[in-house]
């Protein structure tokens, strides 16, 4: 069995020498609700990589089996990319076919060989995704045997899209728009018919007309203003928190979960401050906030919020930077998604030092520079997280540690935010 570990000290201790990077990137169904995770995988520890496509792919499935699946997808359906070789050699073998999707990648050719691996990985329960697909003849038996075809919404144009979808009309292929960016695009992919969207566009907000942060927001930030305070004043927090109930029940229910590592359960603020301390109250009660003010969004920009978060407030250790701070400059970076008002507006209103805000509105600095690893880090780009690396001396193997710990905590912070 694929096994899972509680720390980056243990999940180093096992694959010293093996890890690599691991990205996921959401697709999200009609109402917005993450159904799948593509992984993107980087097949060499190098600055460069300089393997082919099939080492890459006997990478990726190695690292899969390593992390255990289960916990990079929280359980829901794995997306991954195939070379030839692993899949007439079978290679695909070793991930579970319940929640594995094949995606055939555009430059291979529907030879005879390449069909009938497809035919036998389907009858044992693997599903197939053809990438970046455009429509000719010769691809006419794949879209027989796919249960999804992915479509770059950036390099397609409408005719085009609008053809395909009329192609594919009844058949039970579902329809998946890649590089959806703006929520503009997302609608108009939703019009055209495709039911799955990847992309960026739930981390961009809408332009709105008046740029203020609406009042039940601004009394969060204002929460958040007092838990910077040290030490916390109890006499001014614990009323504030308390006049919120949706608040209240999230942060309770934060502290007596799992990820609060509490051994008996607590029934009001004050409790929960005295058992937990300071530091860890004011983490759970950034997260019952965030998760208050992100009600009303894909809960994905959440996940993402929690991942950054827990991972630039591990990684500040390998780099001397200020663990909470570290901490709350992730979850912040995602704050003009939650609020759907640009950072600009957003940052004023933070109760941060100035360093973390001018990383926040987006200036290269040491400060930012975790944040900067992790953003490029969700969009795949490893030329970037190397040129970060490099520049700041930071060590590859642990950050990444760092981030897979961090993707299992922040799912675990999900489930219990809710």
């Amino acid at each position: 069995m694929p096994k899972s570990f509680s720390s980056a000290e243990d999940a180093g201790s096992e694959l010293t020498g093996a890890l690599r990077y691991v990205a996921r990137q959401p697709i999200l169904d009609l109402k917005g609700v993450v159904y799948g995770y593509e992984l993107l995988f980087r097949a060499g520890p190098e600055a460069v990589f300089r393997g082919d496509g099939n080492m890459a792919t006997r990478t990726m499935l190695d690292n899969a089996f390593l992390f255990g699946l289960e916990k990079l997808t929280a359980g829901l359906p794995a997306f991954v990319n195939c070379t030839m070789e692993s899949l007439t050699e079978r290679l695909v073998d070793i991930l579970p076919p319940q929640s594995t999707v094949l995606e055939i990648l555009e430059t291979l050719e529907p030879t005879p060989e390449l069909i009938a691996a497809c035919h036998e990985l389907k009858a044992i329960g693997y599903r197939i995704a053809l990438d970046d697909f455009i429509w000719k003849p010769k691809y006419a038996p794949l879209v027989e045997l796919a249960d999804y075809i992915k479509v770059d919404f950036i390099q397609t144009g409408e005719a085009e899209r609008r053809e395909l979808v009329k192609r594919v009309n009844g058949t039970g292929v579902a329809l998946l728009a890649e590089k959806v960016e703006t929520l503009e695009q997302y609608g108009q992919a939703q019009a055209e018919g495709f039911t799955l969207f990847q992309g960026y566009y739930f981390c961009r907000p809408l332009l709105v007309k008046s740029r203020r942060v609406p009042a039940n927001q601004l009394s969060y930030i204002q929460i958040l203003t007092h838990l910077q305070e040290e030490p916390l004043n109890l006499q001014q927090l614990c009323p504030l928190v308390k006049k919120d109930a949706a608040l209240t029940y999230r942060l309770l229910r934060l502290v007596n979960s799992p990820i609060g590592a509490m051994r008996q359960e607590v029934s009001s603020i004050n409790a929960a401050l005295t058992l937990v301390g300071d530091n860890a109250f004011r983490r759970m009660a950034t997260l019952a906030i965030t998760s208050e003010l992100n009600a009303k969004r894909p809960p994905e920009i959440l996940r993402m919020a929690y991942v950054r978060g827990r991972f630039c407030e591990l990684a500040a250790g390998l780099c001397s930077l200020e663990r909470s701070e570290q901490y709350l400059l992730g979850i912040f970076s995602l704050f003009p998604a939650i609020l759907g008002v640009p950072m600009l507006e957003v940052a004023p209103a933070l109760p941060l030092p100035e360093g973390i805000l001018d990383a926040l509105l987006g200036a290269v600095s040491y400060e930012s520079s975790l944040l900067r690893w992790a953003e490029s880090f969700e969009r795949g780009d490893w030329s970037h997280c190397d040129a970060i690396e490099e520049s700041y001396g930071l060590s590859q193997e642990r950050l990444i540690l760092c981030h897979a710990e961090a993707t299992i905590w922040a799912d675990d912070a999900l489930h219990f935010a809710k």
